[in-house]
């Protein structure tokens, strides 16, 4: 089946890859690096689908789930772990499996992504809901690991998504959602973690992010939900809230403190002109949104 993959495809262009030299070589894998954003572009449709289930799923306590092998698996597991400190969400709220278990993060598991049972056995150990949104992201669309999962997601009645760079895949056909990014041939036959892996990672920065700004994560463009875990953070916490609300220096360090180092409700405080505990309601009672605080 793989001759019939167009990651699988050999690139035309690098033919005579071991006689290039490096820049020529550079040069050509930059261009076709400039195609993958274009690729992505034609997915936005799809992409926005899977925001609108993600952020449902968010609002009724349930949870984002990314599943997949080697490189794609390694990307679900990067997005999220990046969700906590960058929008304050707990770690159980957007998971990451990769097949053959967060080892096979650093070292490769063999013959882990070809288990159909493990990738079952994942999403029970995490008792995975019909609350929950299930992303299997696999370059090929054919890992039986991520295919399992998604059956196995899709019998318990959770909403589903496949990322794959290959249309017509085994994985979109089972999804509700398929979201099929044709990259095209690598400029190393069959290397996915080049323009497959970089157009997985543009789509679950897309899913992430956007689903965060639907459930109230951010103010303009601010992420002002941070965890404020290091020095620069603090440091970003007021100069958020000098952007956010004109205030000086000086102030936005004091409001940070008397708001308990959370930056809404610190921008809640000045743009209203009320109290914690007043901003504090306030923004419960806007389910998180700041503008709506306000």
């Amino acid at each position: 089946m793989l001759e019939h993959l167009t990651t699988e495809g050999r690139n035309e262009k690098t033919m005579h890859l071991d006689q290039m030299k490096a820049l020529r070589f550079l040069e050509v894998m930059n261009e076709e690096d400039m195609k993958v954003a274009y690729a992505v572009k034609q997915e936005l449709p799809h992409i926005a689908k899977g925001v609108e289930m993600i952020v449902t799923a968010f609002k009724n306590g349930g949870r984002l789930i990314y599943m997949g092998a080697g490189t794609s698996g390694r990307i679900g597991l990067l997005d999220a772990v990046e969700c906590p400190p960058t929008f304050n969400t707990s770690p159980e709220e957007v998971v990451g499996l990769i097949a053959g278990g967060e080892n096979a993060f650093i070292k490769a598991v063999e013959g882990a992504e070809d288990s159909l049972e493990l990738g079952r056995n994942d999403l029970r150990e995490i008792q995975l809901t019909m609350k929950d949104v299930l992303v299997g992201i696999t370059a090929s669309g054919r890992t039986p690991y991520v295919i399992a999962g998604l059956e196995y997601a899709k019998n318990i009645g959770a909403r589903t998504i496949a990322i794959s760079c290959n249309k017509n895949s085994e994985t979109g056909k089972i999804a509700d959602v398929a979201i099929e990014v044709v990259s095209g041939p690598e400029v190393l036959t069959g290397s996915t973690r080049l323009k497959a892996g970089t157009a997985q990672k543009l789509v679950c920065n897309m899913l992430s992010t956007a689903s965060m700004v639907g459930i109230g994560k951010v103010y303009g463009n601010l992420m002002v939900d941070l965890q404020l875990t290091n020095e620069k953070l603090v440091e970003r916490a007021k100069r958020m809230i000098m952007d956010a609300t004109s205030c000086s220096y000086e102030n936005a360090e004091d409001y940070l403190e008397k708001a308990s180092r959370k930056p809404k409700i610190a921008i809640i405080m000045i743009l209203a002109n009320v109290s914690y505990d007043e901003a504090m309601n306030r923004l419960a009672e806007a389910e998180g949104f700041v503008r709506n605080a306000i």
